[in-house]
């Protein structure tokens, strides 16, 4: 099973590139944020995606979460709903028999900052909830927090910067004690330079100075069978690129 996570900042701007990730990967589970776009706006091309069911959840020009199943991986009637802590549309999940996947964007934190910690909170609650029930979660999400100095590039960190508090960081690794696994580095723990966004200035991307804040969390049970993970930093206009974890 191939999971992906890409933050695509304006599925209107990257359609094409969208299309052309699904039709060259395949992939099982495709998670997007920052959709910038309401569902009445999506391209024709990406609306309704043969082979998926889906469900777009966005406002125009800001936020905005979509959430694709391959048909032939999860068939029968797929349904799609937001928990009660949804706020600007930031989150859509979707109950398989093996699990519940999501697809997050946490609030970047810039201009509201305790919205921000409220939403981590919440999910933190959510995913207590969720391991109490036994039900295993896949969580697919843009977290706009580095989970620890090692995952800024040394020329980016900076004590207190938003994205790296130590507040942040602290709600993080609780969503985390809800027995939820980092699949990314935990099938990559010795990359010092495994990072997932960079700042659209001065050829970060290409020089690979950036941050990892865009995560693959499966419950424990599940993150057992993962066997392959990379971030495909080459592909694609967005700041972020498209995380891809493999479970087998």
């Amino acid at each position: 099973m191939k999971v992906v996570t890409w933050n695509v900042n304006g599925i209107r701007a990257r359609e094409l590139q969208v299309v052309e990730w699904i039709e060259r990967e395949k992939p099982d589970i495709l998670c997007l944020q920052e959709l910038k776009a309401a569902p009445d706006q999506m391209p024709l091309s990406l609306a309704a995606p043969a082979g998926y069911a889906s469900t777009w959840h966005g406002h125009k020009g800001y936020s905005g979460v979509g959430l694709l199943l391959r048909t032939e991986t999860f068939p029968g009637t797929v349904l799609f709903s937001h928990p009660d802590f949804d706020h600007e549309t930031r989150i859509v999940e979707a109950l398989t028999p093996q699990f519940s996947v999501a697809s997050v964007y946490v609030p970047n934190g810039g201009k509201d900052f305790a919205a921000k910690l409220a939403f981590l909170e919440a999910m933190g609650r959510w995913a207590r909830e969720a391991r109490a029930s036994g039900k295993a979660l896949l969580v697919c999400d843009d977290l706009n927090v580095a989970l620890t100095d090692r995952d800024v590039h040394p020329k980016e960190r900076k004590a207190g910067a938003i994205g790296q508090r130590p507040d942040e960081r602290a709600l993080l690794a609780k969503i985390l004690d809800q027995g939820l696994v980092d699949t990314g580095r935990a099938l990559d723990p010795d990359n010092e330079n495994l990072f997932t966004y960079w700042a659209p200035w001065r050829q970060l991307k290409a020089r690979n100075i950036g941050w990892r804040i865009d995560f693959i969390l499966a419950s424990e049970g599940l993150a057992k069978s993962a066997k392959a993970a990379r971030v495909h930093r080459e592909f694609g206009t967005s700041d972020h690129a498209p995380v891809v974890v493999e479970f087998g």
